[in-house]
């Protein structure tokens, strides 16, 4: 298993280094934040990303992508998640492509994925409803009524789904709520009678919203996939949505140990840089070794992605796992060790604490990860 990018990989991560740095440092994340935008992202930034490929990294060559696999998205993440770079990459390149591209019909690939692929069609994957990550608690109902579902329920924490054109979403159609069995999924247009979008306000400013379906008619001809066999799309799509959050939690550890590095290089206490002090020496030495080891986690499951690997599950939380520990230690330790600015809005170093908190808990906490590699290890 290669645990390098291969050159093309290389040029398209590196690429999107130049692209991001250039066009949305983490100056441009705050002024997003400060000016309260409502869409909370850049659209002209969009446009751009997906004039570059971005948008259809995982769409395949017949309806306008690229195919290049989860190698070449994981490294653009890794991109944007040093910057922390507020975008529909993660929620409709990723999550929103992969839904049709593995669960859609050939009319419904023509129709969306082009448009994706375009930059022209943002989606928004609505599956959670409560606190804690848990797929298959389902209480959204999806009702058979003539020629449409008509749905009832709420959503919660659903990536871009205040600013997203479409939106799919995860029903029950049959069976108790926590079954696997009987879980559907709808393309759903945001703009139906009874749907109501209320956006989060999360503390790191990730864009989020709650869903609320009061009697919301969907046509029958928007099921995806087969009716009552949602999960194991669900379940294929979360592995990849597992490991994409994964690469960009890795770039925002990577952004927070470098500027840390920077900072013990140039701050000066006691007539000493504080990067002399052995005791911080230690810490950054144990930070660079965590790092080192999500990187090949990260590397190892994108991999494992593209390769269809029998062990793409275990693969998958073993990087969120890793990732959600990494980044926790590093965003913990950059304000610790930058000393009482690190806590002040002032300072950027901030950001990524929030991030981590926020992310940690994105598809399935560090703890949730560890349960489910020990599960599908068979201890």
């Amino acid at each position: 298993m290669a645990l390098l990018f291969n050159e093309e990989q290389q040029y398209l991560k590196d690429t999107a280094k130049e692209f991001v740095q250039k066009n949305a440092p983490i100056t441009h994340f705050r002024e997003l934040r400060d000016s309260e935008d409502e869409t909370g992202y850049s659209q002209e930034l969009w446009k751009q990303m997906a004039e570059l490929g971005w948008a259809g990294i995982l769409i395949s060559e017949e309806y306008g992508g690229s195919d290049f696999g989860m190698m070449g998205l994981g490294g653009v993440l890794e991109e944007t998640g040093r910057c922390l770079v507020p975008s529909p990459l993660f929620s409709t390149a990723l999550l929103g492509a992969s839904l049709i591209e593995i669960g859609g019909s050939s009319d419904q690939k023509e129709a969306l994925l082009t448009k994706i692929a375009k930059g022209n069609l943002t989606i928004a994957f609505a599956l959670e409803e409560g606190p804690r990550h848990s797929p298959n608690k389902i209480s959204m109902t999806a009702t058979k009524k003539g020629g449409k579902f008509v749905l009832n329920g709420k959503k919660t924490f659903v990536l871009d789904g205040h600013s997203a054109d479409l939106i799919i979403v995860a029903a029950r159609t049959s069976g108790e709520n926590e079954d696997q069995s009987g879980i559907s999924l709808f393309l759903v247009d945001p703009d139906s009678t009874g749907l109501e979008r209320k956006r989060t306000q999360m503390v790191d400013s990730r864009n989020a919203c709650e869903i609320s379906c009061k009697n919301t008619e969907v046509e029958e001809k928007n099921l995806l996939g087969d009716l009552g066999a949602g999960f194991p799309i669900i379940e294929e799509v979360l592995e990849r949505a597992q490991i994409g959050i994964s690469a960009e939690m890795l770039g925002n550890a990577l952004e927070a140990f470098d500027r840390t590095l920077e900072y013990l290089k140039e701050r000066k206490q006691f007539g000493a840089v504080i990067g002399s002090f052995q005791a911080l020496q230690h810490r950054a030495a144990i930070m660079f070794a965590e790092v080192e080891l999500t990187k090949s986690s990260v590397m190892g499951a994108l991999n494992a992605i593209d390769e269809n690997s029998n062990d793409k599950a275990r693969f998958a939380s073993l990087a969120k796992f890793k990732a959600g520990e990494t980044l926790h230690l590093v965003s913990s330790e950059a304000v610790q060790m930058h000393g009482g600015v690190g806590v002040t809005d002032e300072f950027d170093i901030g950001f990524f604490l929030k991030r981590s908190r926020v992310a940690e808990q994105i598809f399935g906490s560090s703890d949730y990860h560890l349960d489910r590699y020990a599960t599908l290890s068979e201890y």
